[in-house]
């Protein structure tokens, strides 16, 4: 065909097409059900929030956070003693897997203090991974040098990472440490303690299940509930404060209904909430600016189990303007000091403790708890929406790795054919070229400002995990949930009109008819009356993008921007 038959056979077609008017008799349907199955997803994957209670509180009886016994004797403090410290080496076992760590063990002794009969102390990490040089110095030294002979080990991880940590596992090494306490000749074995932060208090319950005889807790901003439902708590809260659209508040809940079981991570359905871990005299203490943990549920939690179990000896610290570990400050800056007399007041309660002395002053004291959202603890493992969430994440980021693969070949060629004057690489038919590229730039701009939008949700987040202010304009983390929604459907009706162009150069071309013109379909799949492009790079890098840029639609949906 020449190039003059090929402009002409293009007009006929052009003649025989449809009319504007029916163009939007088949788009307008096209376009209600691409929504209609986006908005389906969306739905079916809506997690509901519980949202109530809200603003919980719980009042202390006293702001005076100090600690006293009924004793005439004078209790040591910090600073009685001076400490000193030496160093073991333990091969830690992982009991499942038989893998060992090596775990340095940093113990500190008072000096000049009795021979025998010493309280003991055992510190357990919170997240991360700390070690016995960069953790817990200043408060294990005070205990030591109120008298207690203190445990600090590199935390138990092994080859895990925070996905698979091996709670019961850590437990077993930090039962190990224990032991070495009771083991020494000044320490009294009856009377060795633990000291759990954050995540370890997942681990103490464990402890507490396969030691009998650990004599008391100290609970540094307990995770009371299950990880689903802890982190799901810290997450929505702090997504809440952040100032965040409700919509990035939804992709929380979503998240955490993934059913990780099926990967075999099953640490996030763990109950280790059970009256035994809270059986034994147990000091819970919490920051007013800790924004990571429900202290209102979680308090009222441990008071029930610990009751449960027959212990009423359940003393509670709040400390106004403290973060997340007890802190002022930034938390991410080192150096920070406790806040108010948190160091003196838990060395006091374990010094009395220790000693079996009854407690004088009241029970639960500091500023009052507040907890601004309930814990959402209907969430649980969707099977059917996991798969579905994996299968198109999993497909959108390698076609968009192919798409991206296709598209600089094709833009080589181009170039070439350009400069040799080979003709056009790609032969894209009437319009559907220059749709593509303006529906792959738009969907791209969604893209980004989706990640955009989370990404700075996420880092006021983290701002304020360690202690800073919420910030004072929530800018793109709230308008570009509605800007990614309205440029959403816009692009669902260019794809419908895309689709459209689509079905009216098949009805030009006779397949649509009935009966169906003889050699029309063949002609479209050889090649010789292509629909799209009439070079086979040209409908490759179509339907590969095109393809892609259904699947980020799909994921969209996934989140839920298809709700309006």
């Amino acid at each position: 065909m020449t190039g003059t038959d090929g402009r002409a056979d293009t007009q006929e077609q052009r003649k025989a097409g449809f009319s504007r008017t029916k163009r939007i008799m088949i788009t307008l349907p096209i376009f209600i059900i691409l929504l209609g199955i986006l908005v389906t997803i969306s739905n079916y994957t809506r997690i509901s929030a519980e949202k109530t209670p809200t603003a919980m509180s719980f009042a202390t009886l006293t702001p005076d956070t100090a600690v006293t016994f009924d004793t005439k004797d004078k209790l040591p403090k910090t600073g009685t003693y001076k400490v000193k410290h030496h160093y073991l080496t333990i091969d830690a076992k992982r009991p499942s897997t038989g893998e060992i760590q090596k775990i340095n063990v940093l113990v500190r002794e008072p000096e000049d203090a009795p021979a025998k009969g010493l309280p003991g102390m055992v510190f357990m990490h919170g997240a991360g991974y700390g070690t016995c040089d960069n953790s817990f110095g200043d408060i294990a030294t005070s205990m030591s040098s109120a008298g207690f002979v203190t445990a600090v080990l590199d935390k138990p991880v092994w080859s895990t990472t925070d996905l698979d940590r091996d709670y019961p596992g850590s437990a077993v090494i930090y039962d190990e440490v224990v032991d070495i306490l009771r083991g020494m000749d000044n320490v009294d074995e009856s009377n060795v303690g633990i000291y759990a932060t954050s995540e370890a208090t997942w681990i103490s319950s464990y402890l507490l299940d396969i030691d009998k005889d650990i004599a008391f807790q100290i609970l540094l901003s307990p995770m009371v509930f299950s990880p689903r439902h802890s982190l799901a708590f810290l997450a929505v809260q702090n997504f809440a404060l952040a100032g965040s659209n409700d919509g990035y508040q939804s992709i929380v809940r979503r998240v955490f209904s993934v059913d990780l079981a099926m990967f075999g991570l099953d640490n996030m359905d763990l109950h280790t909430s059970t009256p035994k871990a809270f059986s034994i005299p147990t000091m819970v203490a919490y920051g007013s600016k800790d924004v990571m943990t429900a202290q209102v549920q979680g308090f009222k939690e441990i008071l029930a189990l610990a009751h449960k179990a027959g212990n009423w000896n359940v003393s509670l610290r709040s400390y106004p303007i403290a973060n997340h570990v007890l802190r002022l400050g930034d938390e991410s800056m080192s150096g920070t000091p406790f806040a108010d007399d948190y160091a003196n007041d838990m060395v006091t309660w374990a010094t009395g403790t220790a000693r079996g002395l009854t407690q004088t002053s009241e029970r639960i004291a500091g500023t009052p708890l507040y907890q601004s959202i309930p814990v959402p603890l209907s969430l649980h493992g969707h099977p059917v929406m996991t798969v579905y969430g994996v299968v198109v994440l999993a497909l959108m980021a390698i076609m968009m790795l192919v798409s991206l693969i296709v598209s600089i070949v094709a833009l080589i060629i181009h170039i070439r054919n350009r400069r040799k004057g080979l003709g056009p690489a790609l032969g894209f038919r009437e319009r559907f070229g220059g749709a593509l590229l303006v529906l792959t730039l738009a969907t791209i701009v969604a893209l980004l400002v989706f990640l955009g939008g989370f990404g700075e949700v996420v880092i006021a987040v983290v701002h304020l995990a360690w202690g800073s202010a919420p910030p004072d304009d929530n800018g793109m983390m709230y308008w570009s949930w509605p800007f990614i929604q309205v440029l959403c459907i816009v692009l669902l009706w260019a794809w419908a009109r895309v689709f459209t162009g689509m079905i009216e150069s098949l009805s030009v071309r006779g397949v649509l008819q009935w009966p169906m013109r003889r050699g029309a379909l063949r002609q479209i799949t050889r090649g010789e009356q292509p629909v799209v492009a009439t070079k086979r790079l040209g409908r490759v890098l179509f339907w590969t993008v095109s393809f892609t840029m259904m699947l980020i639609l799909l994921s969209f949906s996934f989140w839920g921007l298809f709700l309006f």
